[in-house]
């Protein structure tokens, strides 16, 4: 497969994940969805890789799936509760101001005039997603907005997964370390999904909930990480890196056309603002350090 169409691939099922989680969470709790979910990509994943990881790196495997697996997705599935697919698609797009942040604090980065800007707004977009142009204290009270403050902190909480597992990924290699994450949160997941005897809401799925579970693991937990690192095996990270600028849009058509969420002008032009300023904050010139500069 070219790596162009593995990524955008990659890219166009994590779009709809959203709308499939949304669509799922109608039917079965956030436990049972993420914990079913992850299991048939664990065992995906484990089947096509055929290898456990080895002794050593299972410290660093199940901190990278406590927080990349058990907090993100139980957060994330929780919120997608209380706001929609597309609020979420477009605050998901403010995770790269993020890594730019962690990365000004823990390698000392200027982030220089124009980063700045991109970072100012893409947060004023994100606000206009969440108060749809309309600010009050009594907003912050509603269940919607509770809903994208949990989106914000997923955001938050990827870009410290991608610090944690950065070493690890290089060192098994990119298959290994996200099945073994995977296989480690699948078995923090394992305890409450029993506590909740999730398996009884497993009968009473119909065929569109099955549709959206088998889905998210097949598609989204396998397929779609595999997709990813093989066109990162094959062409430059920063020409399949743009390819999630997308994401955003593919979520908004999604969820529009399947789920027929409503959507208003100002929710609409706070997500365009979001892409646009990560764009800028992301290509933005770096700044030339003082002991670069010529004399």
């Amino acid at each position: 497969m070219p790596p162009r169409l593995a990524a955008l691939l990659a890219v166009t099922l994590w779009g709809i994940s959203f709308v499939a989680t949304k669509a799922a969470l109608d039917e079965v709790s956030p436990v049972t969805l993420v914990f079913t979910r992850f299991l048939i990509g664990t065992i995906l994943l484990l089947a096509i890789v055929r290898e456990l990881p080895p002794r050593d790196s299972w410290r660093a495997l199940a901190l990278m799936g406590f927080v990349g697996i058990f907090v993100h997705q139980l957060t994330q599935s929780h919120a997608l509760t209380l706001t929609s697919a597309v609020n979420t698609g477009w605050l998901i797009g403010l995770t790269p101001m993020w890594s730019a942040i962690v990365s000004a604090i823990a390698l000392r980065e200027r982030l220089g005039a124009w980063k700045i800007a991109g970072l100012l707004g893409g947060f004023a977009g994100a606000l206009l997603v969440m108060t749809k142009g309309r600010l009050s204290v009594e907003l912050f009270a509603l269940p919607s907005t509770q809903g994208d403050l949990l989106v914000l902190a997923t955001t938050v909480n990827w870009a410290v997964y991608s610090v944690l597992g950065h070493s690890t990924i290089r060192r098994l290699g990119a298959r290994r370390a996200t099945s073994g994450a995977m296989l480690f949160g699948t078995a923090m997941l394992a305890p409450f999904f029993v506590a909740r005897a999730g398996w009884r809401e497993l009968p009473a799925l119909t065929v569109t909930g099955w549709t959206a579970v088998l889905f998210l693991g097949v598609g989204c937990s396998a397929l779609g990480y595999l997709f990813w690192y093989g066109a990162l095996d094959r062409i430059e990270v920063s020409r399949v890196a743009a390819f999630l600028y997308l994401e955003p849009f593919v979520t908004f058509a999604a969820a529009v056309i399947l789920l027929r969420e409503p959507v208003s002008a100002t929710v609409a032009a706070g997500g365009v603002l979001v892409v646009i300023s990560v764009l800028v904050a992301q290509y933005a010139p770096s700044p030339e350090r003082p002991e670069n500069r010529s004399t």
